[in-house]
């Protein structure tokens, strides 16, 4: 039984991601991109693009088993941003002025299937370790940014 090229695996779940959020976003170029498991009542995959300037979250729900997107993509920036909180489990939570919460990890690795891919070469590993190192530092700023005082969720 043949092993099933990781690195390969890898290009080809960063391309689908890439695709399901470049579709969405007309200026899909600005931002750098990670995907997220989320978690309580925001549940699912997500993928996340995000720019330091000016600061700005793009939410992108996905179906993890098409990986495409299950509804339109939320923006979350200054003009409706009303918390962003390090939760517990080292994820995060992001909060919108309209009520809307969202809580997410974002692994350095994640297991994702592949869409239409035999069920031998289905399962992919995403690295995406220095990605979610920058969106770590990113965060990071924008607590600072917007609480100095660095807010923990319970």
């Amino acid at each position: 039984m043949e092993t099933p090229n990781v690195e390969s695996n890898d290009e080809t779940l960063k391309q689908l991601l890439h695709e399901a959020f470049d579709n969405q976003i007309p200026n899909f170029g600005s931002y750098n991109l990670v995907a997220a498991a989320g978690t309580s009542g925001s549940a699912g995959l997500k993928v996340i693009g995000f720019r330091p300037e000016p600061a700005e979250l793009i939410l992108c729900p996905l179906n993890p088993r098409t990986l495409l997107p299950t509804e339109r993509a939320v923006s979350v920036n200054n003009t409706n941003i009303s918390h962003v909180a390090l939760v517990r489990d080292g994820g995060y939570e992001v909060g919108t002025s309209t009520g809307r919460v969202y809580r997410f990890n974002v692994p350095a690795k994640l297991s994702l299937n592949i869409p239409g891919a035999s069920e031998a070469t289905a399962g992919g590993l995403l690295a995406q370790d220095d990605d979610a190192a920058e969106f770590a530092d990113f965060m990071n700023s924008l607590m600072d940014h917007l609480d100095p005082g660095f807010p923990t969720a319970s």
